[in-house]
């Protein structure tokens, strides 16, 4: 099966969450900076999800990229992928409703892991897919930095109910570790 649209489809659900989730936003109730400065925590919290699902998006590029084919695991494990992801919507539009409040930030946490999660079983069914000695398998390794990334999510789970912010800031952390897609497949990426 050709990975043609797996890569369309996925492109098309991406676009259709972040629109989604920007036209959750609303606009400053006022004209002044008392007004605006009421819309930061919700914008900020719109660009940590824009950069998370950018993020997603750019490694699921690369890594189908570096896929020879994909078969019908690959397919479901993709779609719970995107399930995850859109979610995100849902949850930061009940973070801006309830002013930050730990419950919504740590659903955050779990849909952040969750998808997280999701993103490793789609790297193991292509694996499984293409097999153990292909480019892939090769260029993912041991993944140690999605390991870590889930274990910071699981983490800032709990957090959230210490201090949302600090749970948001390791939230952040996680972001800014994926912020350079995997060197090994850009590397792969510019052999081709």
């Amino acid at each position: 099966m050709g990975k043609g649209r797996l890569e369309a489809f996925t492109d098309g659900v991406v676009a259709i969450i972040i629109t989604i989730m920007v036209l959750e936003i609303k606009v400053p109730p006022g004209a002044d900076l008392t007004a605006f400065s009421s819309s930061l925590p919700i914008l900020f919290t719109y660009a940590l999800s824009f950069l998370n699902i950018g993020i997603f998006w750019n490694n699921h590029h690369h890594m189908l990229h570096a896929a020879t084919r994909v078969d019908g695991k690959v397919l479901w494990a993709n779609l719970l992928l995107l399930f995850w992801l859109s979610l995100v919507p849902f949850v930061i539009s009940w973070i801006d409703k309830t002013g930050f409040e730990p419950l919504p930030i740590a659903c955050y946490g779990i849909v952040l892991s969750m998808a997280a999660i999701s993103y490793h079983w789609l790297q193991q069914t292509i694996l499984n897919c293409s097999g153990n000695h292909s480019v892939l398998a090769t260029v993912i390794g041991r993944d140690l930095k999605g390991k870590l990334s889930v274990a910071l999510y699981v983490g800032a789970i709990g957090l959230s109910f210490l201090s949302p912010w600090l749970a948001l800031l390791t939230y952040v952390t996680v972001a800014l570790m994926w912020l350079v897609p995997d060197r090994r497949i850009e590397a792969f990426a510019k052999k081709e």
